[in-house]
């Protein structure tokens, strides 16, 4: 207790009453040294698991409400195993495992991850489809899009996906399954290049068009395609049907299945995140959490990507909305407003959360996740379905 009153004290006083606003116990960051770390083991590694304890030195403890989880303690390593190098086994939380699994996502399903960095989420979502469906990844930063790039590759999850370079807010391209028989209300783009098998080496004067737009810092004018696997539907597409424009109406038949929307926030949920400003300056935690003006702007940012998200989902499609902050301004005051504005949008009720060790929201039908309660990051879920209306 003493130790977890010294920790708590640690914190700036400015954060302490950021936290109190937001109903949030501070004792919550004292809880650092017991979370434990959570890995997902690949389906088929399954066999493997007492060899992968031993080359890691620990006991895998099975999370008994989310399959195909385990947690370990925190301080071990697994970056220079084997199991890790060899994509049998991969970090993500086990909140942001419920979050994918609040999806209910089924074999054949095309899902959207609208905010796809750094790619976790997006792995799982590729892992529970297996050899069916598609995955869609969508982000603004071409870096940490790459790096999700990179990890399909690596656990070989990749087949079935696609990655774009873009604006979560804007974006509005189609699952692939749509395109062969469906008319667009725009032409689009009048490119008639075939796609081919994807490759890393890109022509020269693409390469030096990407060059030139990072060095002048310019904004791409529309969704970028940075990877496709070799069963996502790209291949054999020309560029003007796989950029094609459709009006809003034919999303409800031609829209996803699945969308989830992991938005930007301020991270104050995660424990590890905040430990981050012990090294970073205090002032960093003030620019980039407490911040009044910038948090106006996140909400803006997260309502208008959930807007995008559900434009984008068929009719009867599930969505979810996620945020790993813990602030009521970024969760329950995004929904209620969502929901104000799309009335075809209607919370759904998270069948699998009675098994799941986490709080009800300040909104009916919603979770929050906190590693006092959950023994996991901080994380807020909620689940929509679209009306045919």
């Amino acid at each position: 207790m003493e130790e977890e009153a010294s920790n708590s004290s640690a914190l700036p006083e400015a954060f302490i009453d950021f936290l109190k606003h937001n109903g949030l116990d501070p004792s919550i960051y004292t809880a650092c040294h017991s979370t434990p770390r959570y890995i997902r083991l690949k389906p088929g590694c399954e066999a493997q698991i007492e060899a992968i304890e031993g080359e890691i030195k620990c006991k895998l403890e099975r999370v008994e409400w989310l399959p195909g989880f385990y947690s370990l303690p925190s301080d071990v390593q697994i970056a220079n195993s084997n199991a890790y190098r060899e994509g049998k086994i991969y970090g993500i939380d086990a909140a942001s495992g419920a979050a994918v699994s609040a999806l209910d996502i089924s074999a054949g399903d095309h899902v959207l991850d609208l905010c796809a960095a750094p790619g976790a989420k997006l792995c799982l979502i590729s892992d529970i489809l297996g050899d069916s469906g598609s995955v869609t990844g969508v982000d603004v930063s071409r870096h940490r899009l790459a790096a999700c790039r990179t990890m399909l590759q690596k656990y070989a999850l990749g087949n079935h996906c696609r990655l774009f370079v873009a604006d979560g807010t804007t974006f509005s391209i189609i699952p692939m399954r749509v395109h062969a028989n469906s008319k667009s209300c725009e032409s689009g783009l009048k490119e008639n290049v075939t796609f081919k098998e994807w490759t890393s080496r890109r022509p020269w004067k693409e390469r030096k068009e990407a060059a030139r737009i990072r060095k002048g810092g310019a904004v791409l004018s529309g969704p970028e395609l940075i990877y496709y696997g070799c069963q996502s539907g790209v291949v054999g597409l020309k560029k003007s049907e796989l950029y094609r424009t459709f009006c809003d109406t034919e999303f409800l038949s031609c829209g996803y299945d699945k969308v989830l929307v992991d938005a930007e926030c301020t991270h104050d949920g995660s424990i590890k995140h905040v430990q981050k400003f012990e090294h970073w300056g205090w002032d960093t935690l003030q620019r980039r959490v407490l911040d009044a003006e910038r948090g106006d702007s996140l909400t803006v940012l997260q309502l208008k990507l959930l807007t995008n998200g559900f434009r984008l989902l068929k009719a009867g499609g599930l969505l979810v909305y996620s945020t790993c902050s813990l602030t009521v301004a970024q969760n329950e005051d995004v929904v209620k407003q969502f929901l104000e504005e799309n009335p075809s949008a209607e919370l759904q009720a998270i069948d699998a959360a009675e098994n799941w060790p986490c709080k009800d929201g300040q909104l009916q039908k919603t979770l929050r996740f906190d590693p006092l309660t959950s023994n996991t990051s901080g994380l807020f879920v909620a689940k929509f379905t679209k009306l045919a209306i």
